[in-house]
């Protein structure tokens, strides 16, 4: 039989991601560079604002208390790396590469990552508004103790994603795949769109009930008391 990580049947558990970083050079350059190439440095208090990483590699690093307004890293790499305390508005990760992350009470609005792909990612605490996930695939994905504010997964593909402990306000899963997508550990779950994509994914009875609404007009279903 499979079951989740608190061992209920029906939802196979995402795994997280197992980080043991090395000792660490604190990172003294001047700038990010576009193609840089970045391995087991620490990155601490550093102002990243506006600079241009695109394609960057970063492996073995931890990005700690950082700022990344309008940081520009599409299509970068991010590879067993934590990144803790960071915080900015319109952060560029479209269509980046984030595998055996740990994302720790990041303070994040407008982050793109669309188009990405997030393998074996644990997003601990904190508060994201308005992430932009649409066309990403996300699996092995683990969001814990967060507030998501009009996460937009649309068209994204979800494997063995959890939410616990978490707020999640004004979902967007308009076209989105679900398989393993477990919803029940959520402290709150409203949909805004896409509820009929909830296929692949498990809730509670209590979230049920509060989704019955939108699940009638998703239907055609006219309740009258």
């Amino acid at each position: 039989m499979v079951r989740g990580a608190a061992g209920r049947p029906g939802v196979r558990a995402a795994r997280r991601p197992m980080l043991r970083l090395p000792p660490l050079e604190r990172y003294e350059g001047g700038g990010l560079e576009p193609d840089g190439d970045y391995d087991g440095l620490e990155f601490a208090g550093a102002d990243l604002a506006g600079q241009d990483g695109a394609g960057a590699r970063f492996m073995d690093c931890a990005l700690r208390g950082c700022a990344l307004d309008e940081t520009r890293l599409p299509r970068a790499r991010l590879l067993d790396s934590a990144l803790d305390g960071v915080r900015g508005v319109g952060t560029d990760l479209a269509g980046a590469t984030l595998r055996d992350v740990e994302l720790t009470d990041a303070r994040l609005g407008g982050t793109q990552l669309h188009g990405a792909a997030l393998e074996r990612v644990r997003i601990r605490g904190g508060k994201i508004d308005f992430l932009n996930l649409r066309a990403a695939a996300l699996k092995d994905v683990a969001f814990e103790g967060c507030v998501l504010v009009e996460p937009d997964f649309g068209g994204a593909r979800l494997e063995r994603v959890e939410f616990v402990d978490c707020t999640l306000k004004g979902v967007d899963l308009s076209g989105a795949t679900l398989k393993d997508v477990d919803l029940r550990g959520a402290a709150s779950l409203e949909i805004a769109r896409g509820v009929d994509r909830l296929s692949g994914a498990v809730i509670s009875t209590a979230q049920l009930l509060d989704l019955a609404p939108a699940l009638a007009g998703e239907l055609g279903i006219r309740v009258e008391g």
